[in-house]
């Protein structure tokens, strides 16, 4: 079945470009939402189209349809070559008009040459900030820019963007009035004000706020990874994520000077977790459970541990 879509969308393909579709559904332009304003028809089709080739590509090596890999791959190198030849600007760094959703989801799909990556990432978050933290990106972009904001370790602009009600988004929908996901980012009352539609930030709440995530090449959560994003004026957090493997949890509190974090690992998984360590502070654990620290990386203290609960503190 898959197979047989990806040839689909071939046979729909202009050299390599994908236009039909609605856009970034719903983003923020200068007419009312709908089809999409700011990021023109083939940006994210096309960049979708690459995102299904490779993730076709792996499932083909790990069956061991070396053919199958090797044409997948090959098509994927063309769509990515036409896709940056039609919508990168070398002058700006940035893709087709500069929006939120085509730079971001050139990013997280994997179009971006590596040389370019930090520039266009830099572009987004200038896009966000010079527009006083305001978000623009639709049903389809919006998700992108969360996960390229939160990969590139940028979360506080996330919370700058989600921690307001005097622009279109979550909090004016609040604002609002509304107890469910409303259709447009402005809770208007034109359209639908119960739809599953624009719930992109509860992915960050998870991984970004409880920092639970799985760690490279893990299986069904049983390589972990805990790094709670304490951005903004939060203060504390308490996410829980019921993996295959059992109970994830990530509950953190933070003082002046202090940090604490109670995570619980399920059986037959391990995990690191990254603590926000200054020079003069250390690190205890509440339980006497066993923990490792393997080193640091970007200003947090690394520690290894197994299945249990384990309760530390930074003071």
């Amino acid at each position: 079945m898959m197979q047989r879509y990806i040839n689909y969308l071939t046979a729909k393909a202009d050299n390599h470009i994908l236009s039909q579709g609605l856009g970034d559904w719903y983003d923020l332009g200068p007419k009312p939402p709908g089809v999409s304003q700011l990021t023109p028809m083939g940006v994210t089709g096309t960049a979708i189209y690459y995102y299904d080739l490779k993730i076709l590509e792996k499932m083909a090596t790990l069956l061991g349809k070396k053919a199958d890999a090797i044409a997948y791959s090959n098509l994927a190198v063309e769509v990515r070559k036409s896709f940056n030849n039609k919508f990168f600007d070398t002058k700006t760094n940035q893709y087709a008009t500069g929006s939120q959703a085509a730079n971001a989801m050139a990013v997280y799909m994997g179009l971006v040459e590596d040389k370019e990556k930090k520039v266009v990432i830099d572009n987004l978050v200038k896009d966000i900030r010079d527009r006083k933290n305001s978000l623009t990106a639709g049903d389809i972009g919006y998700r992108y820019v969360l996960r390229v904001l939160e990969d590139a370790g940028k979360s506080e602009v996330i919370f700058d963007m989600n921690s307001r009600s005097d622009v279109p988004g979550y909090g004016m929908q609040i604002a609002k009035g509304a107890t469910a996901l409303t259709e447009s980012w402005a809770a208007l009352p034109t359209v639908s004000n119960n739809h599953f539609m624009l719930g992109h930030l509860m992915e960050w709440l998870y991984s970004g706020v409880g920092g639970i995530r799985q760690a490279e090449n893990s299986i069904a959560f049983n390589n972990i990874k805990i790094e709670p994003q304490v951005v903004g004026d939060l203060t504390s957090a308490d996410v829980s994520y019921n993996s295959p493997y059992g109970n994830i949890s990530s509950i953190w509190k933070k003082t002046n000077n202090d940090f604490e974090i109670e995570v619980e690992i399920p059986v037959n998984a391990n995990a690191v977790v990254y603590l926000p360590v200054s020079a003069n502070q250390k690190v205890s654990e509440a339980n006497n459970a066993v923990f490792q620290t393997i080193g640091s990386e970007l200003g947090k203290t690394k520690i290894s541990i197994g299945s249990g609960t384990y309760k530390f503190n930074v003071r």
